[in-house]
């Protein structure tokens, strides 16, 4: 495949991905969520994966230190998310959610399923595999590379 290829198929995926995120936030936004895409995207792993620390969440959402940390902050005023002290090191803290956000999650989560319908329509079982297959060959090539910021 040619270097040209290569840099329409990147532009795709990428003007693609841009595109999901913001048809997303703007359904957040006029759905009244009271959270952004990326806050939801910390709820949702605390939710699925339990009490964590910053580190392990940060490495689940693909997000820097600095920004997930602002980001744990508006969730923690939000009554969402709170920082508790690690029962092993009192030194660290593991992030947990809080029964407001428990409730968000569960109230969030029917409406955050509509929206990825909306982009997945007019797909169906064979192309949802075949799009699976690529992206994780994709992935996979990239993994173990190391990612400089």
């Amino acid at each position: 495949m040619t270097q040209e290829l290569f840099a329409r198929y990147s532009f795709l995926l990428d003007r693609t991905a841009r595109r999901v995120k913001q048809y997303a936030q703007q359904q957040f936004k006029q759905g009244e969520f009271d959270v952004t895409v990326d806050q939801w995207l910390v709820l949702k792993n605390l939710s699925e994966n339990g009490p964590m620390s910053q580190t392990e969440l940060a490495n689940l959402v693909f997000k820097d230190h600095p920004t997930l940390t602002r980001i744990i902050d508006l969730l923690c005023k939000k009554g969402y998310v709170e920082r508790v002290t690690h029962p092993l090191d009192r030194r660290s803290f593991q992030l947990h959610l809080t029964p407001s956000g428990i409730a968000k999650v569960a109230e969030l989560k029917p409406q955050i399923l509509e929206i990825r319908e909306k982009a997945w329509e007019n797909l169906n079982e064979k192309d949802f595999e075949e799009f699976k297959r690529i992206l994780n060959t994709i992935y996979e090539n990239l993994e173990g590379q190391k990612i400089e910021d």
